[in-house]
């Protein structure tokens, strides 16, 4: 007796949708986009190719341009980070990422080049205060405790955010004895702010 079904070629399988892969996807290229282009000069349709998507599934997941950017923000500032500081060794362990070079952290730098672009726009800039107040300061203000907690968890903050910036503009990592003393330097002033 033959044997229909090896008659019939097989069909093809329909490949599943994966929503979360593709929102990932999505928000990755934004973040690249938004931090190279600011918010005017990154364009949906890019951000979707680059993506591998449709770009209305920008719309069907974030909402527009609006909702993606924001998305973004949030996703740029990770407050579950802070909590696994060592309060030991804070001050140490941040002068030390400090004095390497940008580019050995290209996912941090791009999301504080993200960063940087929405905090000089009028249209962006109230967003990223929140998203700060919300993501960042507050987390770190609970972290550090003690007498005077948000005093202390601002000077931490501007720190942190200058020697990121110092940090982006310069073009190689610090060496030999300059470096032992930004580490020293630096590691004694920060541990100074988050010691009770």
């Amino acid at each position: 007796m033959t044997n229909v079904h090896a008659l019939v070629p097989d069909r093809p399988v329909a490949r599943k949708r994966d929503a979360d892969a593709t929102r990932a996807a999505i928000l990755a290229a934004a973040k690249v986009h938004f931090a190279r282009s600011g918010y005017d000069g990154a364009f949906l349709r890019d951000i979707a190719a680059d993506a591998g998507a449709d770009a209305a599934l920008i719309n069907r997941y974030f909402g527009g341009k609006d909702g993606l950017f924001a998305a973004a923000l949030k996703d740029s500032i990770r407050p579950d980070a802070i909590s696994q500081w060592d309060r030991k060794t804070f001050g140490r362990d941040i002068a030390k990422m400090m004095a390497n070079h940008a580019h050995q952290d290209n996912e941090r730098m791009h999301a504080f080049q993200f960063l940087l672009r929405a905090a000089t726009s009028p249209a962006t800039a109230p967003l990223l205060n929140e998203a700060v107040q919300n993501r960042f300061l507050g987390p770190i203000r609970a972290w550090i405790g003690g007498e005077q907690a948000p005093a202390r968890a601002r000077i931490v903050a501007s720190i942190f955010i200058g020697l990121l910036v110092e940090r982006l503009i310069r073009d190689e990592p610090l060496a030999d004895n300059e470096r032992e003393a930004f580490i020293e330097r630096t590691g004694t002033l920060l541990q100074s702010l988050v010691e009770r």
